[in-house]
């Protein structure tokens, strides 16, 4: 079968031909284009997703009742559709959820984030300060920043408490969590990505050090002789 046709002459003489390779190589070549946030997405579903779903499908054909690995096969169903829904929060709090008009009080965007997280009440420790909880936020980014960190320390976090601390610092918002169990070289990795992976290993963090350099903010870290690992992601109070 012939994909292209071959238009080169039979026979070139062979100094010549020697010449256009050595022309060819010395062109510029065009830079790869960088990938978009939406590109990422999109690449970080389709490849994600595949096992968890073959994992449902494969549950679901061999549901019976009469089955006595039946609730052992829910339950994995279960997680797998448990697996499908963070990874979903992930992509949506990274892609952007639409603008809202106006301000609130970023009290109310912490218990947005945390809804739309998917992390349990039971599991996190939350304590905002009386001034931090009534800064005005007129960014939906704010909400993305910590749906992100919040959705990320409950996929990854084995079901550990989670504390979560807003405090203001002179002009600037400290908004502060705190896991056991983190391990920090791989966050900090992630954090330090100057291009959004192409899976969604890290797309959450990638997304919160983006999110937070575009609102001229600046990130922060720590480890406590507990082993607790803190991240905080200090924003400018206009």
């Amino acid at each position: 079968m012939t994909l292209a046709a071959d238009t080169r002459p039979d026979t070139l003489p062979g100094l010549f031909t020697d010449l256009l390779r050595l022309v060819r190589s010395r062109l510029p070549h065009a830079a790869p284009q960088a990938v978009s946030t939406g590109d990422a997405l999109v690449r970080a579903m389709c490849h994600d997703m595949r096992s968890p779903l073959a994992a449902l499908e494969s549950v679901l054909d061999r549901l019976d009742p009469d089955d006595p690995r039946g609730p052992e096969l829910l339950e994995l169903a279960r997680a797998q559709a448990h697996h499908l829904a963070s990874m979903l929060r992930t992509a949506d709090a990274t892609g952007g959820a639409a603008e809202r008009r106006g301000v609130r009080t970023l009290a109310d965007v912490v218990r947005a984030s945390v809804a739309a997280s998917g992390l349990p009440p039971h599991q996190l420790d939350l304590r905002l300060d009386d001034a931090a909880a009534d800064v005005t936020v007129g960014d939906a980014r704010v909400q993305r920043i910590l749906t992100n960190l919040l959705e990320n320390a409950h996929r990854h976090g084995r079901g550990r408490q989670v504390r979560l601390r807003a405090d203001c610092r002179g002009d600037w918002v400290d908004l502060s969590l705190t896991q056991p169990g983190v391990p920090a070289d791989r966050v900090l990795g992630h954090l330090s990505r100057t291009t959004p992976p192409v899976d969604l290993t890290g797309l959450g963090l990638w997304s919160v050090q983006r999110q937070t350099r575009e609102l001229g903010g600046r990130l922060a870290w720590s480890q406590g002789e507990d082993g607790d690992f803190t991240l905080v992601v200090r924003l400018p109070d206009r």
